[in-house]
């Protein structure tokens, strides 16, 4: 249960004071830039992002060990705005008057709200991300960038950046997130906490905005990998008003919990690890593996074809567009969205979606309109699911004889706040694109700190079967425990 959170040995980074069980709480170390959105649980009042140190909020009658974060998408009830940090979809609010923030009162709970609302969690706030959840820096929310806890002068990384920052802050002990590329996995290993997204489908996403339905999943961050069972478990199960969510019975996670790996057969993609240039980071990694060997799995090399590993960018780029063009079709500003009036109806939809949408996701849905129109869907948008179907099926060659594959999570340290641009910020290259594997193929994939250069947090990446997300948190609880790097957080950034 989800009380179980948060009892070993944290604390929340802004917790001042105590009055008769009111809990006054403010996030201290962002400043200007705070990747937060706040409302009081009792009073539902809403308050301004910016300068949040310089805010209190209250919290009355919940214990500081059940609070989380969910990211600004996802669904909630009873005053409490839902963000895709951009204009169409805006309502004004009445006791929240930012001009930039697009924002909507749900009619409804996302499934992942209520069955943390069933637990007893206590919802603080929701996070800042990049827009409509396209992006890799958490530098296109119009609430402003998401800074990193270890070095304010660096990326989170997106789109979930503001989830995994928080979480990395010590501000709360999990928030939850979505992963349609790599969105939990690369923040959280940029922020040093752990990142899991579960098989495609375990985690029901009934009222969580869509980005690329094929491709989207639900997950979580924490700080050790016990607690991310704790939350897996909750969420996890079949939901009635998500067609696509899995009927399968879900396991103990945490009663399963075991750190004897003995035996596992461990897959080290070299094609994506030897891409590594980093001496320290290449350092690291060899380490992990050593790690794994000496605690009993049977670790061996493995590569894939090149060809097919080039093409997961592409391929991606052109499905995600493709089904965010057909998901956010919706948003013309006569139903839904934010409106600007013409002479016509034409009119009407192009001006508001001219001005509500940023240039990157006018550019994103462009693309997708081009795949999908009808002289190209042949030889773009169909190649594309082709090319898909290639990549899952080595995949599943792969598990014919291992457990879990491991790659580094990422080959760098966090960007550079003005070292990175808000489209692709790694460009195509197989190392920095590696971890879309997962979602191509729905796998359940979880992304574990393993060091630090630099003073800035690294992390591996294991990826397992589908549905046999025990194996992927077994491994990483095994290689967590003698890391030693769970429950760190930094404010000092």
């Amino acid at each position: 249960n989800v009380y179980e959170l948060g009892e070993r040995g944290f604390t929340y980074a802004g917790l001042k004071e105590s009055y008769g069980g009111n809990l006054a709480l403010s996030w201290s170390y962002h400043g200007e830039a705070d990747g937060f959105l706040v409302y009081d649980m009792s009073e539902n009042l809403i308050y301004e992002t910016r300068n949040l140190h310089q805010h209190y909020f209250v919290i009355r009658g919940y214990g500081t060990e059940n609070g989380f974060i969910i990211k600004a998408y996802i669904d909630t009830l009873k005053g409490r705005m839902s963000v895709a940090e951009t204009k169409p979809i805006y309502l004004q609010v009445q006791q929240y008057n930012h001009p930039d923030v697009s924002l909507v009162i749900p009619v409804y709970n996302a499934h992942v709200v209520d069955l943390l609302n069933k637990q007893g969690a206590c919802l603080v706030g929701k996070a800042s991300m990049d827009e409509f959840a396209m992006g890799s820096t958490n530098q296109t929310a119009l609430t402003g960038p998401v800074y990193n806890p270890w070095d304010r002068t660096r990326i989170a990384g997106g789109s979930s950046g503001g989830s995994a920052a928080l979480v990395a802050s010590g501000v709360v002990p999990f928030s939850l997130g979505s992963d349609t590329g790599d969105s939990i996995r690369k923040p959280a290993g940029f922020c040093g906490v752990v990142g899991f997204k579960p098989t495609w489908g375990r985690i029901s996403r009934y009222g969580v905005i869509p980005y690329a339905s094929s491709l989207d999943h639900v997950g979580a961050f924490t700080r050790n990998v016990r607690d991310m069972a704790i939350v897996m478990e909750t969420l996890a199960g079949h939901d009635e008003r998500d067609m696509t969510s899995s009927i399968k019975e879900v396991p103990q996670y945490l009663d399963c919990l075991d750190e004897n790996i003995k035996g596992i057969r461990i897959a080290v993609l070299k094609t994506v690890s030897d891409e590594v240039e980093n001496s320290i980071i290449q350092d690291n990694f060899n380490r992990v593996v050593n790690v794994l060997e000496e605690l009993g799995a049977i670790v061996e090399n493995i590569t894939m074809p090149i060809e097919l590993l080039k093409a997961v960018l592409p391929t991606y780029t052109i499905l995600a567009n493709s089904e965010a063009t057909s998901n956010l079709a919706c948003l013309d500003g006569i139903k839904y969205g934010h409106r600007r009036d013409g002479k016509k109806i034409e009119d009407t939809i192009i001006r508001s979606r001219t001005h509500g949408f940023s240039h990157q996701i006018k550019s994103r849905l462009i693309l997708g309109n081009l795949a999908l129109s009808y002289e190209n869907q042949e030889r773009m948008f169909v190649k594309a699911q082709k090319v898909r179907r290639l990549i899952v099926e080595e995949l599943n060659k792969i598990y014919q004889s291992y457990d879990i594959i491991l790659t580094p999570n990422s080959g760098i340290i966090a960007p550079k706040v003005k070292q990175v641009d808000n489209q692709y910020t790694y460009e195509s290259t197989i190392l920095e694109n590696h971890l879309i594997l997962g979602n191509l193929a729905g796998l359940p994939s979880l992304s574990l700190p393993s060091g630090f250069v630099d003073g800035m947090p690294i992390a591996v990446h294991l990826m397992g079967r589908i549905f046999e997300e025990q194996t992927v948190l077994n491994v990483a609880y095994a290689l967590e425990n003698i890391l030693g790097l769970k429950n760190q957080y930094s404010r000092e950034g």
